[in-house]
Protein backbone atom coordinates (compact mmCIF):
# COMPACT_ATOMS: atom_id res chain seq x y z
CA UNK A 1 0.00 0.00 0.00
CA UNK A 2 2.95 2.36 0.47
CA UNK A 3 3.56 2.43 -3.27
CA UNK A 4 -0.13 2.88 -4.01
CA UNK A 5 -0.92 5.68 -1.54
CA UNK A 6 1.03 8.43 -3.39
CA UNK A 7 -0.95 7.64 -6.54
CA UNK A 8 -4.23 7.97 -4.66
CA UNK A 9 -3.10 11.25 -3.12
CA UNK A 10 -2.01 12.57 -6.53
CA UNK A 11 -5.36 11.64 -8.07
CA UNK A 12 -7.34 13.24 -5.25
CA UNK A 13 -5.24 16.40 -5.39
CA UNK A 14 -5.97 16.66 -9.11
CA UNK A 15 -9.69 16.21 -8.48
CA UNK A 16 -9.57 18.85 -5.75
CA UNK A 17 -7.99 21.37 -8.16
CA UNK A 18 -10.44 20.51 -10.93
CA UNK A 19 -13.40 20.86 -8.56
CA UNK A 20 -12.51 24.52 -8.08
CA UNK A 21 -12.87 25.35 -11.76
CA UNK A 22 -15.82 23.18 -12.86
CA UNK A 23 -19.47 22.97 -11.93
CA UNK A 24 -20.68 20.77 -9.10
CA UNK A 25 -21.56 17.21 -10.08
CA UNK A 26 -23.07 14.28 -8.26
CA UNK A 27 -23.19 10.55 -8.85
CA UNK A 28 -26.86 9.74 -8.40
CA UNK A 29 -26.48 5.98 -8.93
CA UNK A 30 -24.09 3.93 -6.79
CA UNK A 31 -24.04 0.13 -6.58
CA UNK A 32 -21.97 -2.54 -4.89
CA UNK A 33 -22.85 -6.16 -5.68
CA UNK A 34 -21.32 -9.18 -3.93
CA UNK A 35 -22.16 -12.65 -5.23
CA UNK A 36 -19.26 -14.50 -3.58
CA UNK A 37 -18.42 -13.15 -0.10
CA UNK A 38 -15.49 -15.58 0.19
CA UNK A 39 -13.55 -13.64 -2.46
CA UNK A 40 -12.72 -16.78 -4.45
CA UNK A 41 -14.78 -16.06 -7.58
CA UNK A 42 -12.75 -13.67 -9.81
CA UNK A 43 -16.06 -12.01 -10.80
CA UNK A 44 -17.75 -12.25 -7.41
CA UNK A 45 -17.81 -8.55 -6.44
CA UNK A 46 -18.40 -5.43 -8.53
CA UNK A 47 -19.23 -1.77 -8.05
CA UNK A 48 -19.92 1.34 -10.10
CA UNK A 49 -21.49 4.77 -10.47
CA UNK A 50 -23.32 6.83 -13.07
CA UNK A 51 -25.51 9.93 -13.21
CA UNK A 52 -27.44 12.33 -15.40
CA UNK A 53 -25.06 15.03 -14.14
CA UNK A 54 -21.90 16.40 -15.76
CA UNK A 55 -18.28 15.73 -14.79
CA UNK A 56 -18.74 12.13 -13.72
CA UNK A 57 -15.00 11.74 -13.19
CA UNK A 58 -15.49 13.63 -9.90
CA UNK A 59 -17.89 11.07 -8.50
CA UNK A 60 -17.19 7.75 -10.14
CA UNK A 61 -14.88 5.66 -8.00
CA UNK A 62 -11.61 5.34 -6.17
CA UNK A 63 -10.22 1.83 -6.14
CA UNK A 64 -7.38 0.18 -4.21
CA UNK A 65 -5.76 -2.69 -6.12
CA UNK A 66 -3.79 -3.60 -3.00
CA UNK A 67 -6.63 -3.86 -0.48
CA UNK A 68 -9.46 -4.44 -2.98
CA UNK A 69 -11.75 -1.73 -1.63
CA UNK A 70 -13.79 0.80 -3.57
CA UNK A 71 -15.13 4.22 -2.62
CA UNK A 72 -18.11 5.62 -4.55
CA UNK A 73 -19.00 9.23 -3.86
CA UNK A 74 -22.00 11.43 -4.50
CA UNK A 75 -24.59 13.65 -2.88
CA UNK A 76 -26.04 17.10 -3.28
CA UNK A 77 -23.44 18.80 -1.10
CA UNK A 78 -20.46 20.93 -2.11
CA UNK A 79 -17.95 19.12 -4.35
CA UNK A 80 -15.02 20.18 -2.18
CA UNK A 81 -16.70 18.62 0.85
CA UNK A 82 -17.26 15.46 -1.15
CA UNK A 83 -13.55 15.20 -1.94
CA UNK A 84 -12.65 15.80 1.70
CA UNK A 85 -15.06 13.05 2.76
CA UNK A 86 -13.61 10.69 0.14
CA UNK A 87 -10.07 11.29 1.41
CA UNK A 88 -11.18 10.64 4.99
CA UNK A 89 -12.92 7.39 4.01
CA UNK A 90 -9.90 6.15 2.05
CA UNK A 91 -7.66 6.90 5.00
CA UNK A 92 -9.97 4.93 7.29
CA UNK A 93 -10.10 1.92 4.96
CA UNK A 94 -6.32 1.92 4.63
CA UNK A 95 -6.19 1.68 8.43
CA UNK A 96 -8.41 -1.43 8.27
CA UNK A 97 -11.73 0.20 9.15
CA UNK A 98 -14.80 -1.84 8.21
CA UNK A 99 -16.97 -0.53 5.37
CA UNK A 100 -19.59 0.46 7.96
CA UNK A 101 -17.07 2.44 10.03
CA UNK A 102 -15.66 4.13 6.94
CA UNK A 103 -19.04 4.99 5.39
CA UNK A 104 -20.23 6.56 8.64
CA UNK A 105 -17.63 9.31 8.12
CA UNK A 106 -19.85 10.79 5.39
CA UNK A 107 -22.36 11.87 8.05
CA UNK A 108 -19.91 14.57 9.10
CA UNK A 109 -20.17 16.28 5.70
CA UNK A 110 -23.49 17.96 4.90
CA UNK A 111 -25.31 16.49 1.90
CA UNK A 112 -22.53 14.04 1.05
CA UNK A 113 -22.86 10.32 0.37
CA UNK A 114 -20.14 7.68 0.42
CA UNK A 115 -20.59 4.01 -0.50
CA UNK A 116 -17.68 1.63 0.05
CA UNK A 117 -16.99 -2.07 0.25
CA UNK A 118 -14.68 -5.04 -0.26
CA UNK A 119 -15.29 -8.56 -1.62
CA UNK A 120 -15.04 -10.21 1.80
CA UNK A 121 -15.82 -7.30 4.12
CA UNK A 122 -19.29 -6.42 2.88
CA UNK A 123 -20.46 -2.95 1.92
CA UNK A 124 -22.05 0.16 3.41
CA UNK A 125 -23.43 3.54 2.42
CA UNK A 126 -23.37 6.56 4.70
CA UNK A 127 -24.38 10.22 4.74
CA UNK A 128 -27.33 11.38 2.64
CA UNK A 129 -28.92 8.55 0.62
CA UNK A 130 -31.99 6.69 -0.65
CA UNK A 131 -30.96 3.05 -0.91
CA UNK A 132 -32.03 -0.57 -0.77
CA UNK A 133 -29.95 -3.29 0.84
CA UNK A 134 -30.47 -6.64 -0.87
CA UNK A 135 -29.53 -9.91 0.86
CA UNK A 136 -29.84 -13.43 -0.54
CA UNK A 137 -29.75 -16.36 1.89
CA UNK A 138 -28.38 -19.82 1.22
CA UNK A 139 -31.85 -21.19 0.48
CA UNK A 140 -32.50 -18.46 -2.11
CA UNK A 141 -34.66 -16.18 0.04
CA UNK A 142 -34.37 -12.54 -1.08
CA UNK A 143 -34.73 -9.72 1.43
CA UNK A 144 -34.89 -6.08 0.32
CA UNK A 145 -34.71 -3.38 2.98
CA UNK A 146 -35.24 0.33 2.26
CA UNK A 147 -33.09 3.07 3.84
CA UNK A 148 -33.54 6.80 3.42
CA UNK A 149 -31.88 9.72 5.17
CA UNK A 150 -30.69 13.24 4.44
CA UNK A 151 -29.14 13.92 7.83
CA UNK A 152 -26.68 11.06 8.16
CA UNK A 153 -26.78 7.36 8.91
CA UNK A 154 -25.46 4.06 7.58
CA UNK A 155 -26.97 1.14 5.68
CA UNK A 156 -24.90 -2.06 5.75
CA UNK A 157 -24.51 -5.24 3.71
CA UNK A 158 -22.82 -7.47 6.32
CA UNK A 159 -19.57 -9.31 5.66
CA UNK A 160 -20.09 -12.90 4.52
CA UNK A 161 -23.45 -12.11 2.89
CA UNK A 162 -24.50 -12.41 -0.73
CA UNK A 163 -26.27 -9.24 -1.71
CA UNK A 164 -26.03 -5.66 -2.86
CA UNK A 165 -26.58 -2.03 -2.04
CA UNK A 166 -28.17 0.22 -4.66
CA UNK A 167 -28.59 3.97 -4.25
CA UNK A 168 -30.62 5.98 -6.75
CA UNK A 169 -31.92 9.53 -6.89
CA UNK A 170 -32.96 11.74 -9.83
CA UNK A 171 -31.16 14.92 -10.86
CA UNK A 172 -33.66 17.77 -10.87
CA UNK A 173 -33.05 18.61 -14.55
CA UNK A 174 -33.46 14.98 -15.63
CA UNK A 175 -36.47 14.68 -18.01
CA UNK A 176 -37.38 11.46 -16.15
CA UNK A 177 -37.37 13.18 -12.75
CA UNK A 178 -39.65 11.38 -10.28
CA UNK A 179 -38.91 7.84 -11.49
CA UNK A 180 -36.10 7.06 -9.01
CA UNK A 181 -38.22 5.50 -6.25
CA UNK A 182 -39.90 3.01 -8.58
CA UNK A 183 -36.74 2.16 -10.54
CA UNK A 184 -34.68 1.75 -7.36
CA UNK A 185 -37.04 -0.93 -6.04
CA UNK A 186 -37.45 -2.71 -9.39
CA UNK A 187 -33.69 -2.82 -9.93
CA UNK A 188 -33.08 -4.06 -6.38
CA UNK A 189 -35.58 -6.87 -6.97
CA UNK A 190 -33.93 -7.88 -10.23
CA UNK A 191 -30.46 -7.77 -8.65
CA UNK A 192 -31.70 -10.10 -5.93
CA UNK A 193 -33.14 -12.53 -8.49
CA UNK A 194 -29.91 -12.59 -10.50
CA UNK A 195 -27.83 -13.22 -7.36
CA UNK A 196 -30.21 -16.04 -6.39
CA UNK A 197 -29.93 -17.54 -9.89
CA UNK A 198 -26.13 -17.63 -9.75
CA UNK A 199 -25.05 -14.84 -12.10
CA UNK A 200 -21.65 -13.24 -11.32
CA UNK A 201 -21.50 -9.72 -9.88
CA UNK A 202 -19.86 -8.23 -12.99
CA UNK A 203 -22.72 -9.41 -15.23
CA UNK A 204 -25.34 -8.21 -12.74
CA UNK A 205 -23.74 -4.76 -12.55
CA UNK A 206 -24.02 -4.35 -16.32
CA UNK A 207 -27.66 -5.47 -16.31
CA UNK A 208 -28.53 -3.15 -13.42
CA UNK A 209 -26.80 -0.21 -15.13
CA UNK A 210 -28.84 -0.83 -18.27
CA UNK A 211 -32.11 -0.95 -16.32
CA UNK A 212 -31.40 2.21 -14.35
CA UNK A 213 -30.20 4.06 -17.45
CA UNK A 214 -33.28 3.11 -19.48
CA UNK A 215 -35.92 3.65 -16.81
CA UNK A 216 -34.65 6.52 -14.64
CA UNK A 217 -32.56 8.59 -17.05
CA UNK A 218 -29.59 8.60 -14.66
CA UNK A 219 -27.55 7.15 -17.47
CA UNK A 220 -24.19 8.82 -18.00
CA UNK A 221 -20.93 6.98 -17.16
CA UNK A 222 -19.35 6.67 -14.75
CA UNK A 223 -17.99 3.22 -14.90
CA UNK A 224 -17.48 -0.06 -13.12
CA UNK A 225 -14.96 -2.08 -11.13
CA UNK A 226 -14.27 -5.76 -10.64
CA UNK A 227 -13.30 -5.69 -6.96
CA UNK A 228 -11.72 -9.15 -6.94
CA UNK A 229 -9.70 -9.18 -10.15
CA UNK A 230 -8.77 -5.49 -10.18
CA UNK A 231 -10.27 -4.68 -13.58
CA UNK A 232 -11.92 -1.28 -14.13
CA UNK A 233 -13.52 0.47 -17.07
CA UNK A 234 -11.20 3.43 -16.47
CA UNK A 235 -12.22 6.38 -18.63
CA UNK A 236 -14.28 4.34 -21.14
CA UNK A 237 -17.50 6.20 -20.35
CA UNK A 238 -16.45 9.36 -18.50
CA UNK A 239 -16.55 12.69 -20.39
CA UNK A 240 -13.43 13.63 -22.32
CA UNK A 241 -13.89 17.33 -21.53
CA UNK A 242 -14.88 19.35 -18.48
CA UNK A 243 -18.52 20.24 -17.87
CA UNK A 244 -19.75 17.49 -20.18
CA UNK A 245 -21.81 14.37 -19.55
CA UNK A 246 -20.45 10.85 -19.81
CA UNK A 247 -21.50 8.20 -22.33
CA UNK A 248 -25.21 7.21 -22.18
CA UNK A 249 -25.08 3.70 -20.77
CA UNK A 250 -28.26 2.51 -22.51
CA UNK A 251 -27.05 3.49 -25.98
CA UNK A 252 -25.09 1.45 -28.53
CA UNK A 253 -21.36 1.59 -27.76
CA UNK A 254 -19.71 -0.79 -30.20
CA UNK A 255 -20.30 -3.47 -32.82
CA UNK A 256 -18.58 -6.84 -32.38
CA UNK A 257 -18.06 -9.84 -34.62
CA UNK A 258 -19.37 -12.89 -32.69
CA UNK A 259 -16.98 -15.16 -34.61
CA UNK A 260 -13.52 -13.52 -34.51
CA UNK A 261 -14.02 -10.76 -31.92
CA UNK A 262 -13.27 -7.85 -34.28
CA UNK A 263 -14.97 -4.70 -33.04
CA UNK A 264 -15.52 -1.05 -33.91
CA UNK A 265 -16.85 1.73 -31.68
CA UNK A 266 -19.49 4.33 -32.45
CA UNK A 267 -19.81 6.62 -34.35
CA UNK A 268 -17.50 4.74 -36.76
CA UNK A 269 -19.61 1.61 -36.21
CA UNK A 270 -22.41 3.21 -38.26
CA UNK A 271 -20.29 2.46 -41.35
CA UNK A 272 -20.10 -1.30 -40.70
CA UNK A 273 -22.78 -3.97 -40.92
CA UNK A 274 -20.60 -7.04 -41.39
CA UNK A 275 -17.16 -8.10 -40.20
CA UNK A 276 -14.41 -7.11 -42.68
CA UNK A 277 -12.54 -10.33 -41.81
CA UNK A 278 -15.18 -12.99 -42.50
CA UNK A 279 -18.41 -11.22 -43.46
CA UNK A 280 -20.28 -12.20 -40.28
CA UNK A 281 -23.13 -9.90 -39.28
CA UNK A 282 -21.93 -7.67 -36.45
CA UNK A 283 -23.59 -7.66 -33.03
CA UNK A 284 -24.48 -4.29 -31.49
CA UNK A 285 -23.36 -3.94 -27.87
CA UNK A 286 -24.74 -1.25 -25.55
CA UNK A 287 -22.49 0.66 -23.14
CA UNK A 288 -23.88 -1.22 -20.12
CA UNK A 289 -23.16 -4.56 -21.84
CA UNK A 290 -19.68 -3.34 -22.77
CA UNK A 291 -19.11 -2.43 -19.12
CA UNK A 292 -19.94 -5.96 -17.97
CA UNK A 293 -17.78 -7.50 -20.69
CA UNK A 294 -14.84 -5.22 -19.93
CA UNK A 295 -14.66 -5.93 -16.19
CA UNK A 296 -15.42 -9.65 -16.36
CA UNK A 297 -12.30 -11.76 -15.87
CA UNK A 298 -12.01 -14.77 -18.17
CA UNK A 299 -9.32 -17.35 -18.82
CA UNK A 300 -8.08 -15.11 -21.65
CA UNK A 301 -8.48 -11.73 -19.97
CA UNK A 302 -5.48 -9.66 -18.97
CA UNK A 303 -5.43 -6.79 -16.49
CA UNK A 304 -3.03 -4.11 -17.75
CA UNK A 305 -1.77 -1.25 -15.57
CA UNK A 306 0.21 1.68 -17.01
CA UNK A 307 2.56 3.87 -14.98
CA UNK A 308 4.75 6.87 -15.71
CA UNK A 309 2.55 8.77 -18.17
CA UNK A 310 -0.84 10.45 -17.98
CA UNK A 311 -0.96 11.32 -21.68
CA UNK A 312 -4.43 10.72 -23.21
CA UNK A 313 -4.84 7.40 -25.00
CA UNK A 314 -1.62 5.76 -23.81
CA UNK A 315 -3.32 3.54 -21.23
CA UNK A 316 -5.99 2.32 -23.64
CA UNK A 317 -3.57 1.72 -26.53
CA UNK A 318 -1.06 -0.06 -24.28
CA UNK A 319 -3.87 -2.26 -22.94
CA UNK A 320 -4.79 -3.37 -26.47
CA UNK A 321 -1.17 -4.01 -27.47
CA UNK A 322 -0.32 -5.97 -24.33
CA UNK A 323 -3.52 -8.03 -24.53
CA UNK A 324 -2.77 -8.93 -28.16
CA UNK A 325 0.85 -9.81 -27.31
CA UNK A 326 -0.18 -12.03 -24.39
CA UNK A 327 -2.77 -13.79 -26.52
CA UNK A 328 -0.14 -14.52 -29.19
CA UNK A 329 3.04 -15.11 -27.16
CA UNK A 330 1.93 -15.58 -23.56
CA UNK A 331 3.15 -13.64 -20.52
CA UNK A 332 6.61 -12.91 -21.91
CA UNK A 333 8.14 -9.58 -20.91
CA UNK A 334 10.48 -9.56 -23.92
CA UNK A 335 7.76 -10.01 -26.54
CA UNK A 336 5.51 -7.51 -24.74
CA UNK A 337 8.31 -4.92 -24.73
CA UNK A 338 8.99 -5.59 -28.42
CA UNK A 339 5.30 -5.06 -29.27
CA UNK A 340 5.15 -1.81 -27.29
CA UNK A 341 8.34 -0.47 -28.89
CA UNK A 342 6.95 -1.30 -32.31
CA UNK A 343 3.86 0.75 -31.45
CA UNK A 344 6.11 3.64 -30.37
CA UNK A 345 7.99 3.44 -33.70
CA UNK A 346 4.68 3.48 -35.58
CA UNK A 347 3.39 6.51 -33.67
CA UNK A 348 0.58 4.63 -31.88
CA UNK A 349 2.13 5.51 -28.51
CA UNK A 350 3.69 8.96 -28.16
CA UNK A 351 5.49 10.96 -25.51
CA UNK A 352 7.32 8.04 -23.88
CA UNK A 353 10.68 6.33 -24.30
CA UNK A 354 11.25 2.77 -25.43
CA UNK A 355 10.70 0.11 -22.78
CA UNK A 356 12.90 -2.81 -21.83
CA UNK A 357 11.80 -6.21 -20.49
CA UNK A 358 12.71 -5.02 -16.97
CA UNK A 359 10.06 -2.30 -17.39
CA UNK A 360 7.36 -4.96 -17.80
CA UNK A 361 6.05 -6.45 -14.56
CA UNK A 362 4.35 -9.76 -15.38
CA UNK A 363 2.20 -11.71 -12.89
CA UNK A 364 0.89 -14.67 -14.84
CA UNK A 365 -0.84 -16.22 -11.82
CA UNK A 366 -3.21 -13.23 -11.59
CA UNK A 367 -3.20 -12.50 -15.36
CA UNK A 368 -1.79 -9.03 -14.74
CA UNK A 369 0.83 -6.94 -16.55
CA UNK A 370 2.29 -3.63 -15.39
CA UNK A 371 4.04 -1.37 -17.89
CA UNK A 372 6.40 1.32 -16.58
CA UNK A 373 6.97 4.15 -19.05
CA UNK A 374 9.46 7.02 -18.85
CA UNK A 375 8.10 10.28 -20.23
CA UNK A 376 10.31 11.97 -22.84
CA UNK A 377 11.87 15.34 -21.91
CA UNK A 378 11.12 18.69 -23.54
CA UNK A 379 7.68 17.59 -24.75
CA UNK A 380 9.19 15.25 -27.34
CA UNK A 381 6.62 12.99 -29.00
CA UNK A 382 9.04 10.21 -29.99
CA UNK A 383 12.41 8.91 -28.77
CA UNK A 384 15.53 9.55 -30.88
CA UNK A 385 16.20 7.08 -33.67
CA UNK A 386 18.45 4.19 -32.76
CA UNK A 387 20.66 4.33 -35.90
CA UNK A 388 23.49 1.80 -36.51
CA UNK A 389 26.17 4.57 -36.68
CA UNK A 390 27.69 6.68 -33.96
CA UNK A 391 26.74 10.27 -33.20
CA UNK A 392 30.33 11.44 -33.98
CA UNK A 393 30.01 10.20 -37.56
CA UNK A 394 26.68 11.97 -37.87
CA UNK A 395 28.29 15.18 -36.60
CA UNK A 396 31.13 14.84 -39.14
CA UNK A 397 28.67 14.27 -41.97
CA UNK A 398 26.73 17.26 -40.79
CA UNK A 399 29.82 19.46 -40.83
CA UNK A 400 30.75 18.28 -44.34
CA UNK A 401 27.23 18.99 -45.54
CA UNK A 402 27.37 22.45 -44.00
CA UNK A 403 30.70 23.20 -45.73
CA UNK A 404 29.36 22.08 -49.10
CA UNK A 405 26.31 24.21 -48.57
CA UNK A 406 28.40 27.31 -47.87
CA UNK A 407 30.49 26.72 -51.01
CA UNK A 408 27.32 26.47 -53.07
CA UNK A 409 26.02 29.71 -51.58
CA UNK A 410 29.30 31.50 -52.49
CA UNK A 411 29.16 30.15 -56.04
CA UNK A 412 25.56 31.37 -56.44
CA UNK A 413 26.26 34.85 -55.03
CA UNK A 414 29.43 35.48 -57.04
CA UNK A 415 28.73 33.46 -60.18
CA UNK A 416 28.86 36.53 -62.51
CA UNK A 417 32.25 37.70 -61.17
CA UNK A 418 33.68 34.22 -61.30
CA UNK A 419 32.49 33.68 -64.91
CA UNK A 420 33.95 37.03 -66.06
CA UNK A 421 37.27 36.29 -64.33
CA UNK A 422 37.40 32.88 -65.97
CA UNK A 423 36.74 34.38 -69.44
CA UNK A 424 39.43 37.04 -69.01
CA UNK A 425 42.02 34.39 -68.16
CA UNK A 426 41.21 32.63 -71.40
Amino acid sequence: MKAERPKLIKALLLLFIVAIVVGTSSATTNMIIITDPTGQDPNGAAAGSMSYAENMFQSTFIYSTMNHFCVLSGGEGDSTLRLKATIAVIDALEKNATPSQAASIASGYSGIRIMCGTPTGGAAVGGSFDAYVVTVSGNGTINITPYSTTSGGVAVLPAGTKGAIIHLRNCEDNPKFGTADTVRLQTAENIGKMIRDGYPATYILGQAFGEVANDSGEDHGGGGINLVSGITTGSMFTPAELNQTGYPMEQAYTKVCPECGWSVSYPEADNYQTCPNDGTTLKTVTASQALADDITATANSTSVSVYGSDEPGISETTDEIVTASVKKNGYNSETIAKAINSAIDNGLIVGVNYVEPKDINVKESSRAVGVYFKALPNNRSAPPWNLPISSSILNLLGNIQTAIGLILVVLVLFRSSLINSFLKKR
